[in-house]
């Protein structure tokens, strides 16, 4: 299945924090978007693995995603090395995304940046021919990404560009809200993690509004750039 943006995220729920919003843009536009996780985030205060990977799909049919898979790795342990390597390049080959979407280049979590790393490098290696993967029992050709893109997480990173999501801001929350067991619930009996409180989705929130402000809109999500962007049409970019 090709699609047109893959978005990888290391944790089930980081895609939907950090660049829902565009998805759901894109997915309007008639594009075709596959997230693809990591882990289960099994290691997370609350929940379980099976609960969140439910919470997933939960999200995927809010999202309206052509695909979802979850690549089984270790919260927290999985390594920058050639195992996940190939077992990420065999995934960019599987969907031959145009555009890649991937974790935050620096975080809070380490696990953020190991994977946006292991994310970068991936896709550059994906398009060697001369490194063999396969699929389901047959050869899959070289293919690498044209550019990949990495969302903005919990510590601010000052985007190379912003992308309005303002329309789509419910359908935002909304699969932000699929994750039941890891947000706000007043009436869960779990012990209370960094992302549970209330303040945290106002903080969701406030950081979807500063990067709308940034370009006169109500919303907005930021993202990095791994090279520089041609441009043919300077009105391409008003």
């Amino acid at each position: 299945m090709k699609v047109d943006i893959l978005v990888l995220a290391v944790h089930p729920d980081d895609a939907e924090l950090s660049c829902s919003g565009t998805i759901a843009k894109h997915i309007q536009l008639g594009k075709k978007v596959a997230i693809v996780d990591f882990t289960a985030g099994e290691l997370g205060t609350r929940g379980t693995a099976e609960i969140r990977l439910n919470e997933a799909e939960d999200s995927k049919n809010i999202l309206k995603l052509v695909a979802r898979e979850n690549l089984g790795f270790r919260d927290g342990f999985f390594k920058n090395d050639e195992a996940h390597q190939l077992e990420l390049i065999r995934i960019i080959r599987k969907y031959q995304p145009e555009i890649v979407l991937a974790n935050a280049i620096e975080d809070r979590h380490p696990d953020h940046g190991r994977a946006a790393l292991l994310s970068d490098e991936a896709c550059f290696y994906s398009g060697l021919r001369m490194i063999k993967t396969m699929d389901k029992g047959l050869d899959q050709p070289a293919w690498r990404p044209k550019n990949v893109f990495h969302y903005i997480q919990d510590r601010y990173i000052e985007p190379d560009f912003v992308i309005d999501i303002t329309p789509h801001w419910e359908i935002k929350e909304a699969s932000i809200r699929a994750f039941k067991s890891q947000f706000f619930d007043p009436n869960s009996p779990e012990p209370a993690s960094y992302i549970s409180s209330a303040e945290f989705m106002d903080f969701v929130e406030a950081r979807s509004r500063e990067m709308g402000h940034k370009i006169g809109t109500k919303y907005g999500e930021g993202f990095t750039k791994t090279k520089t962007i041609a441009v043919n049409d300077l009105f391409e970019v008003l």
